[in-house]
């Protein structure tokens, strides 16, 4: 799923391509991506990009109606595997994993090139969303109440932590507490604070927020300002939970890049955490659902265990 970095990726490249344009065709070709029809899609053409934000994981278009009314505002969520593309005036939806296009023209000149974004989605689930909706009170009802991570002030994210007894991996990445981080750049944090997934709420100490707080906002800003880096004046492309130059994140069996010890994992439903064991929790291996209970009386149960077996 986009989380903060990708999705601020996507923006810086939107508004330099969307801003100030106007909507001229709308095609929905995904038949559960649509999820209102009162103001029905095609009303959006002939309305103005005057905003493109972020809300959460959530990208925002607002629209600028020709009748002066209200803003009205596009929103979507991109969810696990959804992505968009830039393309030429007229792009149509691509294959089987095209769901939508939006084509607008430059601003001023209803001969200029504009352009088209596409939407994609792979695998055969189709979860992305997209609505259309009026005004400030119908956008409020997208927002989960998350504190933005590169706003909070310590005091305010300590709050947001201890707000209910829960391990650090889930109150990251609860969208109530904190907007846009995911399953990748939660497991990037939490080794970077040198802090356990599970680790309870409730058992941290100023200290250990305080530097929660920094790791979380020196990832985000740093992986932030490295995707914008290596897009460039281009559009993102390769947006994935799995990247060169992570730490921990979809490095399982390979060596922490702090000390060298194996990262591990605990795998549960479609998602999985992985950290250092030697870095985050003083050498003790968190218990695997699956091989745990494979292993039994063999699971070790510290990395020094792991390596000397």
């Amino acid at each position: 799923m986009p989380e903060l970095p990708d999705l601020e990726d996507y923006l810086a490249a939107l508004r330099t391509r969307m801003l100030g344009t106007t909507v001229t065709r709308v095609r929905i070709v995904g038949v559960s991506l649509l999820r209102t029809y009162d103001p029905p899609i095609d009303a959006a053409i002939g309305t103005r990009v005057v905003a493109v934000e972020r809300l959460g994981k959530r990208l925002v278009w607002e629209l600028e109606h020709p009748d002066g009314s209200a803003p009205w505002y596009l929103v979507l969520h991109l969810m696990i595997a959804g992505r968009l593309r830039w393309a030429g005036p007229g792009a149509e939806p691509p294959g089987r994993i095209g769901l939508a296009a939006v084509e607008v023209s430059a601003p001023g000149d209803a001969d200029a090139p504009g352009g088209t974004l596409l939407l994609t989605e792979a695998g055969t689930k189709r979860r992305a969303s997209l609505h259309l909706v009026r005004g400030d009170a119908a956008l409020a009802e997208h927002d989960r109440g998350g504190v933005e991570p590169l706003d909070v002030e310590v005091d305010g994210f300590a709050d947001q932590l201890r707000r209910e007894r829960r391990t650090l991996k889930r109150v990251l990445t609860d969208p109530r507490r904190f907007a846009g981080i995911g399953n990748a750049f939660s497991d990037e944090i939490l080794h970077a604070a040198g802090l356990s997934p599970v680790r309870r709420t409730d058992h941290l100490d100023d200290d250990e927020v305080a530097r929660l707080h920094a790791a979380t906002q020196q990832v985000l800003r740093g992986w932030t300002a490295r995707l914008r880096e290596r897009t460039g004046d281009g559009f993102p492309t390769g947006v994935t939970a799995f990247r060169d130059g992570f730490a921990v994140h979809g490095r399982f069996g390979e060596p922490c890049p702090v000390c060298g010890t194996e990262v591990q994992r605990i795998r549960y439903a479609d998602n999985e955490t992985n950290y250092c064991p030697r870095c985050q929790t003083g050498g003790k291996l968190l218990a695997d659902r699956s091989l745990s209970r494979l292993l039994k009386d063999d699971w070790p149960r510290t990395i020094d265990a792991l390596e000397g077996g």
